[in-house]
C-alpha cells in the first residue's frame, strides 16, 4: 500500500483530490479571474471555499470520505492556514499530502494574477516551506518522488 494507507484511504484520496476545490463554484467569477493581488475582502471570499466545498460534498454518501481533502487542504503545518487554523497532526493526513501537491500545481500553472513558476523554483519553495506551510514528512516525500521521477510516471486513477 502506498504510504501504508489502506484501501479506504486510497479511495478517499482518489475522490478527494479532484474535489478539493469544489467550493470555488461558490466564489464570484470576478474574484476567481481577477488579475493582480486580491484585496482583503476578496481574500476573505476565497478563504470560504473549503467550508463551502464541505457543505456541497457532505450530503453525497460516497464523497463523505473526501471531506478532509475539501475542508482542510489550506491548513498549514504551523497553524497559519485556513479555515480552522489546525496545526500539525491535527490536520488530517490526506489533507497534509494534498496541500503539497496542490501548492505545486498552483505554483507551476498559469493564473490570472501571475505567470507560472519554473518547476525548480516551485520545488525550492516546497523545500523552504517544509515545517511551516507543509508537513515536513510529506514535503520531503514529494521532493524525493519528484527527484526519482516517480511523479512523472504516476498514473492518474
Amino acid at each position: 500500500m502506498w504510504l501504508g494507507w489502506d484501501e479506504r484511504s486510497l479511495r478517499a484520496l482518489t475522490i478527494g483530490a479532484p474535489l478539493h476545490d469544489i467550493g470555488k463554484v461558490m466564489i464570484s467569477e470576478a474574484v476567481l479571474r481577477k488579475r493582480g493581488p486580491l484585496d482583503e475582502h476578496e481574500l476573505a471570499e476565497i478563504r470560504t471555499h473549503p467550508a463551502a466545498g464541505a457543505r456541497l460534498v457532505s450530503p453525497v454518501g460516497p464523497a463523505r470520505d473526501a471531506l478532509p481533502y475539501v475542508l482542510y487542504h489550506h491548513e498549514w503545518w504551523d497553524g497559519g492556514g485556513y479555515p480552522t487554523g489546525r496545526i500539525g497532526t491535527d490536520i488530517p493526513e490526506g489533507a497534509r499530502l494534498l496541500a503539497v501537491a496542490d501548492a505545486f500545481d498552483a505554483m507551476t500553472t498559469m493564473r490570472p494574477y501571475r505567470w507560472p513558476l519554473s518547476t525548480e523554483r516551485a520545488l525550492d519553495e516546497i523545500e523552504r516551506c517544509a515545517g511551516s506551510q507543509f508537513d515536513p514528512t510529506f514535503a520531503a516525500a514529494f521532493l524525493e518522488a519528484w527527484d526519482s521521477g516517480a511523479l512523472l510516471a504516476a498514473e492518474v486513477v
